[in-house]
């Protein structure tokens, strides 16, 4: 893991929050919460939610899918931690891979750091292959401090051509 922080230097994060089983959209919003109060930590921003079909394993309820921007004094291994935590918390349970879940939590990117460990490999390997994380991340970018020059809302706006993301809408 290739990093440029000095100890206690506070870091851009952007993580993406997802859930299909349960009350979808109250456990993104306890996920929220939860990321803002960790030690050192501010959440900076939310992209609005999205409703998404799942893929790789098509036979599961719809996602609701959001991407938050943080900074953080965490070290990119503590804030995986606290996520695995929080997700934990939500009742998350480790069971088939790609599969339905109360809340998934991953780490996008982590401003300075690249990292090939397969425990959590930066920026996210599948990152730039998901209209899901792309569409809220765009919204964000202009948070976006010593990260990938990547065209972002471009890379969006090609995968939602093919993957379907539509604005959630809360039903009352």
């Amino acid at each position: 893991m290739t990093t440029a922080a000095r100890a206690g230097e506070r870091r851009r994060a952007f993580l993406s929050l997802g859930a299909n089983l349960g009350e979808r959209a109250a456990a993104l919003s306890v996920a929220r919460a939860a990321l803002a109060a960790l030690p050192g930590t501010t959440l900076l921003a939310s992209s609005h939610v999205y409703e998404t079909a799942p893929q790789d394993l098509v036979d599961q309820p719809p996602f609701l899918n959001q991407v938050v921007a943080l900074e953080t004094a965490l070290e990119p291994g503590e804030l995986l931690a606290a996520a695995q935590r929080i997700e934990d918390e939500a009742g998350r349970v480790r069971g088939v891979r790609f599969g339905p879940r109360t809340l998934d939590v991953d780490i996008l990117l982590f401003q300075g750091v690249e990292s090939a460990d397969p425990e959590l490999t930066l920026p996210h390997p599948r990152l730039w292959q998901r209209a899901f994380v792309l569409v809220p991340l765009a919204e964000l970018w202009s948070l976006a401090r010593d990260m990938p020059r990547v065209d972002v809302a471009g890379l969006a706006a090609g995968l939602a051509e093919s993957q379907a993301v539509k604005l959630y809408v809360a039903e009352d």
